[in-house]
């Protein structure tokens, strides 16, 4: 699956899609968007581009260098950081090797329907229905534990491999169905294509091969892992065996609880002080919410209730300083209930009185740390306003002479000022009169219209 869609879609995709999977092939590209090869970058460029002035601009501006310290430098490889276009270029840049695991590598490591029986597993079914049909209660449940801890499934069937892929700017995860020394061969020839096609190199601290149930691989701030329960039941059946996990990370959380930390506990913060009450708890507010929204798909989002009583009391401090008070205090004064989808919650929220007008609320919390499987990104979608077409647009677009009312090609004259009309006085022509009437510096004429009103000639008929 190539880059073509947004960050929650990919880690969501991977949790539903990747089931079973074995092996972890985490990838990074070593230096990737400042070092592209601009040769390279062109030349796929001009695939399917055939405009030579535009490639032509596109590597003027990959090589326009850069100023440091007030002198020039030339750049030689790689995207101008901070560019419009550079995520684009990167992408198309890494479309080469999205093309190369999706035709050849997926293509070379999938086969097969489904695995076979496992035949452990199956050697259990005649003796289970033997002790069924007799009513021995206790060889049936004994078979039954003995059941739940075999695969019902082989899990080394040669003849079953299924490979998958995703990737996000220059970080991509492939999840691989098979053994772990053709899981390296899979990462020898991702190497190999990059180094030969693309001019990069493979991190190496960065890229890893990472069995999915016993250690988590990263990818856009998750980890993912493979889940192995064979004690959790649902109607009588093993309902986590090898469905994807997500977690949050625990390094994630201690660095997300820091910026509130002094001395190992929660702190005001003093660049904070001077702000309003309303502009302190709007802050915080979403600083924590940002963290809740992005983790929801989850299955520990519980894990961020830390940075929680964290950023809340260190809210509460900033508060207390500004207004030399108490935190208890600050909290009585703040603390509110909503009715939320989830019914009523506690939370902390400032409010702006405005004269004529709703009031201005920031709240900090109300949101329960629960995971939410279909949870979205909440970006506010700004409507956009409405931009009406030129009065000039207008006019051209109905290709009629304004002179004598003809449908014809048209044109546009057009004068400095108006008052430059105004001093013909009462012998105004025909063209003239219309513009001052109009009150318009421009008259869409017809090309005989036009030649008339340059050579003074007196129009025929006026519309």
């Amino acid at each position: 699956m190539s880059a073509e869609k947004g960050l929650p879609h990919r880690v969501r995709q991977i949790e539903q899609t990747w089931t079973g999977t074995v092996w972890f092939i985490e990838g990074d590209i070593a230096d990737c968007f400042g070092s592209l090869d601009h040769d390279i970058m062109i030349k796929v460029l001009a695939e399917k581009i055939h405009d030579g002035r535009f490639l032509r601009l596109i590597r003027n501006m990959l090589t326009a260098g850069y100023l440091q310290d007030w002198t020039w430098r030339a750049t030689h490889s790689g995207a101008p950081q901070g560019g419009v276009a550079s995520p684009v270029l990167s992408n198309i840049y890494l479309h080469k090797l999205d093309q190369f695991v999706e035709t050849v590598l997926i293509p070379q490591h999938t086969k097969g329907v489904s695995r076979r029986p496992n035949p452990a597993y199956e050697e259990t079914r005649h003796p289970l229905r033997q002790a069924q049909r007799r009513g021995d209660r206790t060889t049936v449940r004994e078979l039954r534990r003995q059941r739940r801890r075999l695969p019902s499934r082989d899990p080394h069937d040669p003849g079953y491999r299924r490979l998958r892929y995703s990737r996000y700017t220059d970080d991509h995860l492939l999840g691989f169905i098979g053994p772990k020394a053709e899981a390296e061969d899979i990462k020898d020839q991702l190497a190999t294509f990059l180094r030969e096609e693309l001019n990069r190199e493979m991190s190496p601290s960065k890229t890893l091969i990472t069995h999915a149930r016993t250690r988590a691989a990263r990818f856009l701030g998750y980890e993912i892992i493979t889940q192995d329960n064979n004690t959790r039941l649902t109607n009588g059946r093993r309902s986590v065996n090898g469905i994807i996990a997500l977690r949050v990370p625990l390094d994630v959380i201690k660095t997300k609880c820091g910026p509130y930390l002094r001395h190992g506990k929660p702190w005001h913060i003093s660049a904070m002080q001077n702000l309003d009450d309303y502009d302190i708890v709007k802050t915080c507010g979403a600083q924590y919410r940002g963290i809740v929204q992005y983790y929801l798909l989850a299955i520990d989002v519980w894990r961020l209730h830390p940075p929680y009583w964290i950023a809340q009391t260190s809210m509460l401090k900033t508060l207390a300083a500004k207004h030399q008070s108490s935190v208890s205090k600050m909290a009585a004064k703040h603390r509110a209930k909503i009715q939320t989808p989830y019914g009523i919650r506690t939370c902390f929220e400032a409010r702006v009185e405005r004269d004529g007008k709703q009031p201005l609320v920031a709240r900090f919390g109300g949101m329960p740390l629960a995971r939410n499987k279909d949870a979205k990104l909440d970006d506010r979608v700004l409507t956009p306003r409405p931009h009406p077409r030129k009065e000039l647009v207008t006019r051209l677009l109905k290709r009629r002479c304004e002179l004598c009312g003809d449908p014809a090609k048209v044109l546009v004259h057009q004068v400095r000022k108006l008052a430059q009309l105004d001093g013909l006085g009462t012998d105004q022509p025909a063209w003239a009169a219309l513009m001052t009437r109009m009150r318009r510096k421009t008259l869409v004429v017809c090309h005989p219209c036009h030649e008339a009103i340059h050579h003074r000639h007196p129009v025929a008929n006026v519309a």
